[in-house]
């Protein structure tokens, strides 16, 4: 099997490692001729591919595969989220053109809103903020497309090397709704539903990926952040506007067993 994956970051080059050393021929995009050679040292065929422009050229041997996946986040904070979608509708093209059949999309949780509720992928996302209506409008785009099947998996907020959850409010006061549940995900349950996905060949559906566990912001940060031996930060012991993800389709279709399944576990009480 070729999996193409589209943006080697903190996600797409773990995963590419992770089927490399099990046996799959992956090639790696990166916007950087810096990281070529650290693609190339992992096993994995690099090529510099930048959609950003209407003219963009690419060399068409990196479309050629069985899976691609696609893991560019929009980026709306640096201003460029105005670009996501034209960019991904050049993807579009480029899989028409060279016939890919199967494409996972990643996506995030940040589509849903905060409906005081508990979501799934049967949900109406009602996003409320710039980058979760840019991501909803792109999961429209490719939900739209007939020529080949897309699976969109939906990623809960990000942790593991590079994003240890004991820094994000370490040392911060007054943060407010200190009781709105988390909805988290670790990079190696990122990586093992994506592989559940190949593996099932489960294309066509739409998987919120999150942690089943979901303790409050106040607890899991607060723990955290005494794990990694920093200053605890302090909670507004209050509950606005919240939502918990979960999801039918991880389950039901995949059969997958999240690795981590409770955050006291993984902050090692």
């Amino acid at each position: 099997m070729t999996v193409s994956i589209l943006g080697c970051g903190w996600y797409g080059l773990p995963l590419a490692k992770t089927l490399v050393a099990k046996g799959a021929k992956v090639n790696g995009s990166t916007t950087s001729t810096g990281k070529l050679g650290t693609l190339a040292q992992a096993g994995i065929k690099p090529f510099l591919i930048d959609l950003s422009a209407d003219d963009a050229t690419y060399n068409s041997e990196f479309f050629t595969c069985d899976v691609l996946v696609i893991a560019i986040p929009p980026k709306s904070r640096g201003g460029e989220g105005a670009e996501y979608v034209p960019k991904l509708q050049r993807a579009i093209n480029a899989i028409n053109q060279n016939q890919i059949q199967k494409v996972i999309l990643i996506s995030s949780t940040g589509v849903y809103a905060d409906l005081n509720m508990e979501v799934n992928e049967l949900t109406d996302p009602q996003p409320d903020t710039i980058s979760g209506k840019i991501l909803y409008k792109a999961e429209e785009l490719f939900r739209q497309q007939t020529k080949f099947k897309t699976t969109i998996i939906r990623f809960g907020g990000l942790i593991g090397p590079g994003r240890e959850p004991g820094r994000f409010f370490s040392g911060k006061k007054d943060i407010p709704n200190g009781l709105a549940p988390v909805n988290l995900i670790e990079l190696n349950d990122c990586i093992g539903i994506t592989e559940a996905v190949l593996n099932k060949d489960a294309f066509g559906y739409t998987f919120n990926a999150c942690s089943p566990h979901h303790p409050p912001k106040h607890e899991f940060y607060t723990k955290a952040a005494a794990k990694a031996g920093l200053v605890q930060p302090a909670f507004v012991s209050e509950l606005k506007e919240w939502k918990i993800i979960n999801s039918i389709n991880v389950d039901r279709v995949l059969a997958y067993q999240y690795q981590i399944d409770n955050w006291y576990s993984w902050l090692g009480e």
